[in-house]
């Protein structure tokens, strides 16, 4: 890797004259700057390092490329902020801290919301150049204010064709190009009405309006949100299931008997960092679960096969839900064995079989044990009943 530090720059389309004296003097000393080609065509001609574009796939290619110019004196050129959703991240996770200077340029949201006069700290930044459009779903929600960076000039129909089928067509929504350049625009109208050519240098500014509908990001979804056969963890289950899980920002769920997913799909959605893997053995259920991930929008990978068998090889979980299997030889341990200290695990049980097992465990290693029995108004002929579900024990721990 460079003896030196290596250094990384954020430039904007104004190019050259809108750097720092210091980005043009680190430009000026380097020997080899990197970046894409719209980076480095901003470049004056004049200038004497030699100039190499990203390779293709950035993530494959970088490692090699960094070795390749090993001890020279490296520039890097980022769009806008490099540490925000940028390469500077991915270099100093690489490199180390110690071993990359940043040098930034205001980012698009910084220049966006100058633009529109919204405060930062209430802006929701949604990034679509590594996650898919349908990540946007949890941040739908009323008066909500969303920026929304931007892959390709095919984003912005894809956006505002997601926010019209979620009932939110009636949103503001702005679309920004090549902010801070010459070529600067701002476009304003309805998501409904959006149908404009964009530059690929975009950022969708969306203000949501505030009768949309509601899709809360709290545990306990409406049954009817999901797509299912009946083998779904019902709305009040899942509530108190998920608040045993103890959902935290960046932290990984396995999923078990993942049904219709309503469980690693609200873990998922608490924050955006948060993930999770769902084992479903049956196929059809399986895709099942796929769709109601992306139509909530939730980080979710759903993995085909019967637990404990298909655990082999997964990275580790922070906690563990078993909605379904509990009764397979060797699930259990296999889950405690993949548990870290300060780990969760959940296990829900219907049956008489699995709530023995389940009261088995809690004899075994303790934790907390609840029976939970919920009971919904109903028709009784012209009147009203309660009529109740099936009890459910819920067993929590922590390891």
């Amino acid at each position: 890797m460079p003896a030196d530090p290596l250094t990384v720059i954020g430039i904007g389309p104004d190019g050259w004259p809108g750097l720092t004296s210091a980005a043009q003097a680190a430009l000026t000393a380097a020997e080899v700057v990197l970046g894409s080609p719209r980076q480095l065509a901003l470049l004056p001609p004049a200038s004497g390092a030699e100039r190499v574009a990203w390779p293709s796939p950035l993530s494959e290619g970088l490692p090699r490329l960094l070795e390749e110019h090993r001890g020279r004196r490296v520039c890097v050129l980022a769009s806008g902020d490099p540490t925000f959703h940028g390469i500077g991240t991915t270099l100093v996770r690489l490199l180390g801290a110690d071993a990359v200077h940043v040098i930034p340029h205001p980012s698009s949201v910084s220049l966006a919301c100058a633009r529109l006069g919204w405060p930062q700290d209430q802006v929701q930044v949604v990034s679509t150049v590594t996650n898919p459009v349908d990540r946007l779903h949890p941040h739908l929600q009323p008066n909500r204010r969303l920026l929304i960076l931007s892959r390709t000039a095919q984003t912005p129909a894809a956006v505002a064709q997601l926010l019209v089928a979620r009932g939110y067509g009636n949103s503001t929504f702005t679309v920004l190009e090549q902010l801070d350049g010459p070529a600067e625009r701002v476009r304003t109208t309805t998501a409904a009405d959006w149908s404009h050519d964009v530059d690929p240098l975009n950022v969708i500014a969306v203000h949501c309006p505030p009768d949309a509908p509601v899709l809360s990001t709290v545990p306990g979804l409406p049954d009817d949100a999901y797509e299912h056969d009946g083998q779904l963890t019902k709305r009040e289950v899942r509530a108190v299931s998920l608040s045993r899980l103890a959902t935290v920002p960046g932290q990984l769920l396995w999923d078990i008997g993942g049904g219709a997913g309503s469980i690693a799909i609200e873990w998922s959605r608490h924050h955006p960092t948060c993930r999770a893997i769902a084992i479903e053995r049956d196929p059809t259920r399986a895709k099942r679960l796929e769709r109601n991930a992306t139509a909530l929008g939730a980080a979710v990978t759903v993995v085909e096969g019967a637990a404990p068998a298909a655990l082999e090889g997964l990275e580790s979980p922070d906690a563990i839900f078993i909605g379904g299997g509990a009764t397979a030889a060797g699930l259990f341990d296999a889950c405690w064995s993949a548990l870290g200290p300060g780990g969760r695990l959940v296990a829900n049980g219907v049956t008489l079989e699995t709530e023995a097992l389940i009261i088995q465990w809690y004899k075994t290693f303790g934790g907390d044990l609840v029976r939970l029995d919920v009971q919904r108004a109903s028709a009784i002929g012209t009147m009203t009943g309660w009529r109740p579900a099936l009890p459910v024990t819920i067993w929590s721990i922590t390891k």
